[in-house]
């Protein structure tokens, strides 16, 4: 399972209701750019110690997606269609869905501009 930044807040937070989404998957993985946005978050956070030091365990529990030259095949075919269908969506979240379809993994998500991703499926908690 992929997480989107909504999600790792979540985990982060303790967020009760989405442990039985998490608790079967054999793979977490974390998109380099949910990553970025997420330590970008902490940076103005009053909270930002404990979640710099609950981000360093997590990070060591999961699988860090980066973005690569099939990567970009995706992004730009998810980006065109979304274009041609009329549902423009954040660039991050682009990539984010582009890394999904190249792993063939859902994503974990309160944003439902995913939806309008095909070949990719949104669970969301």
């Amino acid at each position: 399972m992929l997480l989107d930044t909504n999600a790792l807040s979540a985990w982060a937070d303790g967020d009760a209701s989405l442990m039985p989404i998490l608790r079967p998957a054999q793979l977490i993985a974390l998109p380099v750019v949910a990553l970025g946005e997420y330590r970008f978050g902490i940076r103005q956070s009053r909270r930002r110690e404990f979640y710099e030091e609950w981000l360093g365990v997590f990070i060591t529990q999961c699988t860090v997606l980066s973005v690569d030259a099939l990567t970009t095949i995706q992004y730009a075919a998810i980006r065109s269609e979304l274009k041609k269908i009329g549902r423009p969506s954040p660039a991050n979240d682009i990539w984010i869905a582009a890394l999904a379809r190249q792993y063939g993994l859902p994503i974990i998500s309160r944003d439902q501009h995913f939806d309008s991703v095909s070949g990719i499926t949104r669970i969301s908690w």
